[in-house]
């Protein structure tokens, strides 16, 4: 995966010299996104057509309208570009540009179907990588351009991220595990993963392990066993959760040293840009006394 090779402040310059050393330094902290990448699969399948005097394979699968054909990663990318027409900084942008691929690879799968777990970790890892950001008004503006761009409802994402953040800060490790026995709305849509992943229809993501993982944080129940209790009820495969997580908590990782080395670095040039523009100062000061003398004794 690309780590960050560029950054750009157009309100801070540097010397090549420091801007070769600077972005060499962040290079180095390899902020890399493999973990989180999915394959998409795509086939055709043949029919055997019988005609009356010969028999023939003709591939019908493929000839779909193009109402079902999926658009391509770059046509996504587009639709956030048109949406969310302003800059972002790199740093934050190598992350956002990684997450629309991966999303893009998952929302487009045959098997995909949207599920509030699975939004709920999709905001949370948004939530935690755009962490930071100069603006909160342009964080949310490019969280609407961005489930738009992929065709989805970014209100839903967020309401039912709420609802499960709630839901989890009112259960104890015991009652997040046992949701089966209960009702209630939130129950009813565990128990229906449950339902789809005992009979092969679930489709897993990386999105919908951290989701999980938020809902045992919330409920103070970070527990391995704990974990492996929910996994276990929900019929999920917890190495692929316990694999999946560790990717996330390493990125995160990752990405707070980048941007604590990308803090120091601003911080050091608007130093510099104070002590040259006092220095000019003082320069126009002795430079306007030099060009306007007084007699002495008048």
């Amino acid at each position: 995966m690309t780590a960050i090779t560029t950054l750009s402040f157009s309100a801070v310059s540097q010397s090549s010299s420091e801007r070769n050393t600077f972005v060499s330094s962040l290079a180095s902290r390899n902020l890399s996104f493999e973990g989180f990448r999915l394959r998409s699969v795509f086939s055709c399948h043949y029919v055997g057509v019988k005609a009356s005097n010969s028999t023939s394979r003709t591939a019908i699968h493929c000839m779909s309208t193009s109402t079902d054909v999926p658009p391509t990663v770059s046509e996504t990318k587009s639709n956030f570009l048109k949406v969310y027409k302003r800059p972002i900084p790199s740093i934050y942008n190598t992350v956002l540009q990684e997450l629309i691929v991966q999303q893009h690879l998952m929302r487009y799968k045959k098997t995909y179907l949207y599920d509030p777990v699975f939004g709920l970790g999709l905001v949370t890892v948004f939530d935690h990588l755009m962490e930071g950001y100069p603006s909160d008004e342009d964080r949310e503006a490019i969280f609407q351009a961005y489930i738009k761009a992929l065709k989805e409802d970014p209100e839903q994402y967020r309401i039912d991220a709420k609802k499960l953040e709630e839901w989890a800060r009112a259960q104890t490790h015991s009652s997040l595990v046992d949701f089966s026995s209960k009702e209630g709305e939130i129950e009813g849509i565990l128990k229906g993963i449950a339902e789809r992943a005992a009979s092969g229809n679930f489709s897993y993501s990386r999105f919908f392990a951290v989701g999980l993982f938020r809902l045992l944080e919330l409920s103070n129940a970070s527990e391995p066993t704990v974990l492996e209790k929910l996994c276990s009820a929900l019929n999920i495969n917890k190495r692929s959760v316990d694999r999946d997580l560790d990717v996330y908590r390493g990125l995160l990782s990752k990405l707070v040293q980048a941007k604590e080395l990308l803090k120091e670095y601003v911080d050091r040039e608007k130093k510099k840009q104070e002590e040259r523009a006092e220095s000019q100062k003082a320069n126009e000061i002795v430079a306007k006394c030099l060009g306007d003398p007084q007699v002495v004794g008048q």
